[in-house]
């Protein structure tokens, strides 16, 4: 039963070192800032489409317009020539113009509105991502000093057995030569 007791702890033990191991704030960082990268890319492109959507608006809109201009001048001409008949069509397309128009505009609006919301987002987002990234430069900069001289890694400096002896056994041959 303790033979299964220690083999449950090690095995405890290394899962928790294995989780630890993931859980490394470098990695976790380093995951904030790609994930902050994408987001900014998403809302990048989102705010492209939306200003692309409003360019759109906006040459609707002045068709809209040039459309009543010349359905004004079309209206003037069957009203002097008592045309009644085309007047009432031609005053049917100007109202369908003006609540075109109507509609264009609150679609602009509520545009410019999602244009607002989403630069103060974007201006927030890119905010945190360069405080992140500044962390993840200062933790960098951190390990880079903590690896440094003082720690080799893959320097062996254990000491076997042998060397000892090697080195009791100079250390003889030097002091009888004395």
């Amino acid at each position: 039963m303790a033979l299964i007791s220690r083999i449950s702890q090690l095995f405890r033990a290394d899962l928790h070192a294995v989780l630890d191991r993931v859980e490394e704030p470098d990695i976790l960082l380093r995951q904030a800032i790609r994930e902050m990268e994408e987001d900014l890319a998403r809302d990048e492109q989102h705010h492209r489409r939306l200003e692309r959507e409003r360019e759109q608006l906006a040459k609707r809109e002045a068709e809209c317009h040039q459309l009543q201009t010349s359905l004004g001048e079309e209206l003037d001409l069957c009203l002097a020539a008592d045309q009644e008949d085309l007047a009432r069509s031609l005053i049917r397309r100007r109202l369908e113009s003006e609540r075109a128009l109507q509609l264009l505009s609150r679609r602009r609006e509520a545009l410019g509105t999602q244009q607002e919301r989403l630069t103060r987002r974007r201006n927030d987002n890119r905010a945190r991502y360069e405080s992140m990234r500044q962390q993840a430069e200062l933790f960098d900069e951190q390990h880079s000093e903590a690896d440094g001289p003082e720690a080799w890694p893959g320097l062996d400096i254990r000491v076997r057995d042998e060397d000892v002896e090697i080195a009791l056994l100079k250390e003889r041959q030097r002091r009888a030569a004395r």
